[in-house]
């Protein structure tokens, strides 16, 4: 019997079994499958929230730095003037006593010379004033400054601080997604390569499941050498308790069409997708509330030269794991 032949009996027996399918059961899982694109696009969402308050963060720091060195520029060239402005005011002083010291020589003499040193010494003593409230004003400016450069430094110490705690707290969930990544490929090493691909990206583990492994074709009902992969990945997931699990399903480009509850390949990623929830939390302690199934159907394919051997790639089950990324955005938010 051809592998056509065969398909089309296969696809004959599903409608028969599942056309008895109540509708009701039907309509949740479409609901099942529209609340999981809906977290689908929210996790899309804070992830691009967060790469784009983190690149905020770095500019605002950046920023800061340039306006603290031009601040430090702009104090080394007030303190020169001041000090210029002092040895000037000295100057002024000494020259001034002198004028002081002759105009009492000269007391008793020419009546002219006397009034000529006195207007001397008169201008003298305006410019002696004129140049103290110079150095005033300008001990006031320098004094402004100096407070501002303070508080701009502390704002950036503050900044830099938290700066500090954000890469730390990234190096931390870096490391535990590759630990987590090492710990599912040793979990899976039989596995691994046949049928079977482990990729970390994008701070997440990706487990791609290829549909040779799990189902048969058209069919939703994972084999036993896929049961045997799932129950470990899930003794895995039940030791992490803070990783978040999104279960994908794909199919290839070619239509299906049934009858029951499998009309079409967004109808079988969706009730493949949640096959393999179900195994993982019948198989383990994993708390349900973690995991997500969601079906996409033809629409993510890794392969888009439309071959058989490209097909084949794109029908996969892919189990996203996830670090919890609450300690992250609460340090944001209090950015």
């Amino acid at each position: 019997m051809t592998l056509k032949k065969q398909s089309i009996i296969a696809i004959l027996c599903a409608g028969v079994l599942f056309s008895c399918v109540p509708a009701r059961k039907y309509e949740e899982l479409k609901s099942k499958q529209t609340a999981c694109f809906e977290e689908n696009n929210t996790l899309k969402s804070q992830n691009q929230e967060l790469e784009e308050k983190n690149k905020e963060l770095f500019a605002s720091t950046e920023k800061m730095r340039k306006e603290k060195e031009g601040m430090e520029h702009e104090i080394k060239v007030l303190e020169k003037s001041l000090d210029q402005m002092t040895k000037n005011y000295d100057n002024v002083n000494a020259t001034y006593q002198l004028l002081l010291d002759k105009n009492n020589e000269l007391l008793a003499g020419n009546k002219s010379a006397t009034e000529q040193l006195m207007k001397q010494l008169q201008k003298t003593q305006e410019e002696l004033q004129a140049q103290e409230d110079a150095l005033r004003a300008l001990e006031g400016t320098l004094q402004k400054k100096e407070t501002t450069l303070n508080k701009l430094t502390e704002e950036l110490h503050a900044r830099e601080k938290r700066v500090n705690e954000l890469e730390s707290l990234i190096s931390r969930q870096d490391s535990m997604v590759n630990a987590l990544k090492n710990k599912v490929k040793e979990a899976l090493l039989g596995f691994e390569n046949n049928g079977l691909t482990i990729e970390q990206k994008n701070g997440k583990v990706y487990v791609s499941l290829d549909e040779s492994l799990l189902f048969a074709s058209g069919s939703y009902s994972v084999g036993e050498r896929g049961i045997d992969a799932l129950k470990k990945l899930a003794k895995v997931l039940e030791q992490n308790q803070e990783i978040n699990v999104l279960v994908e399903g794909h199919t290839d480009n070619v239509p299906l069409k049934g009858s029951g509850d499998i009309k079409d390949n967004w109808d079988l990623s969706v009730k493949r997708a949640t096959s393999v929830v179900k195994i993982i939390t019948e198989n383990s302690k994993t708390n349900p509330k973690r995991l997500t199934a969601a079906g996409r159907g033809e629409y993510f394919p890794l392969d888009l030269t439309n071959t058989p051997e490209g097909r084949k790639k794109n029908r996969r089950i892919e189990v996203i794991l996830t670090p919890k990324l609450d300690e992250l955005f609460e340090l944001l938010e209090t950015n």
